[in-house]
């Protein structure tokens, strides 16, 4: 890939990620967060007494703990408890570079089979096979939770990136357009199944990262319609609109989103509008955002950092 290409690429990335930061969720995988928390936990107090043997001994401790879960779970294989306390501990380890990613897909598996509710499971299984490589079976994984419950949009979300990094662009979107489709039935049936906002901005994400701005602009245009308080539709069509050039009517959507936006997200609007904005946050870098302010937005998943309680 030449010079250009890969600036295009890096610019549309960028874009992407600046626009994502707004949807109301992160973009930042949970399982990620979860062992960049234990990374800093074990890393943050440093005192002089911590030294190669005492984190070694840590490590001991948490191996041991994680064979006395084994045990339970050799006699009750389906024991909650020990299955939570076991995934725990594997991500600590993970968090001190012992260990694979692959040793806490089973716990997993088991833990979303366990409590379909508890979407949270489904989501850190099929990020933890993506990171295995096993890109069919963080596919199905998403697909399961959005088999019974089509609007989860971190579930979406994960599906759609899936897909681009597959290159099945059309696939991503068709996905977001039947979401769309089904939605009126979906929320009539139980009111606020499918967030149709966020579906909209995600489908408009897509359109952008593809280049096909008159379909991403039309998308903002017909959310912002429908949610003229909300400021994420007028921002994403501003960011599109500054990527594009078109500096001047981007400003005026800018400082349209500024007043719409509640005061936390002002700053990071502001950076987004400059001339010359610091280079934007990597994934791991940045900050999950507050729950959207659609009404209709639903509730966050557990914080990066915690596990859901089984």
């Amino acid at each position: 890939m030449d010079k250009a290409n890969k600036r295009r690429g890096l610019i549309t990335v960028v874009m992407v990620l600046s626009l994502i930061a707004f949807l109301g969720f992160s973009l930042v995988p949970i399982l990620d967060g979860i062992i960049k928390a234990s990374q800093a936990q074990n890393s943050s107090t440093p005192t002089p007494t911590q030294t190669a043997a005492s984190a070694e001994k840590q490590t001991e401790l948490l191996q041991a703990q994680a064979r006395g879960y084994e045990l339970v779970l050799q006699r009750e294989p389906d024991n909650k408890t020990a299955l939570g306390g076991l995934l725990q501990v594997r991500l600590e380890l993970l968090g001190q570079g012992v260990g694979d990613i692959k040793d806490v897909v089973g716990p997993l598996e088991k833990l979303a089979r366990l409590n379909p509710e508890m979407t949270e499971y489904g989501i850190l299984l099929a990020q933890a096979k993506e990171r295995t490589g096993d890109r069919e079976g963080a596919a199905q994984a998403y697909r399961s939770i959005l088999a019974s419950k089509p609007g989860d949009v971190k579930a979406l979300q994960g599906l759609v990136n899936l897909l681009l990094v597959q290159q099945r662009p059309e696939a991503a979107i068709g996905l977001l357009q039947d979401t769309l489709k089904a939605a009126p039935a979906q929320n009539q049936a139980k009111p606020g199944s499918v967030d149709v906002t966020s579906v909209q901005l995600i489908l408009g994400q897509v359109y952008a990262s593809q280049k096909r701005y008159e379909e991403a602009i039309a998308i903002y245009d017909e959310s912002a319609k429908a949610n003229p308080k909300d400021f994420r539709p007028t921002l994403a069509k501003a960011i599109v609109l500054k990527e594009q050039g078109k500096t001047d009517e981007a400003k005026t959507l800018f400082d349209k989103a500024n007043e719409l936006a509640p005061p936390n997200y002002k700053d990071q609007i502001n950076q987004l509008a400059s001339d010359a904005p610091k280079p934007a946050a990597t994934p791991a870098e940045s900050p999950e955002p507050e729950a959207a302010p659609s009404p209709e937005a639903e509730a966050s998943p557990s914080p990066e950092g915690s596990l859901p309680t089984p």
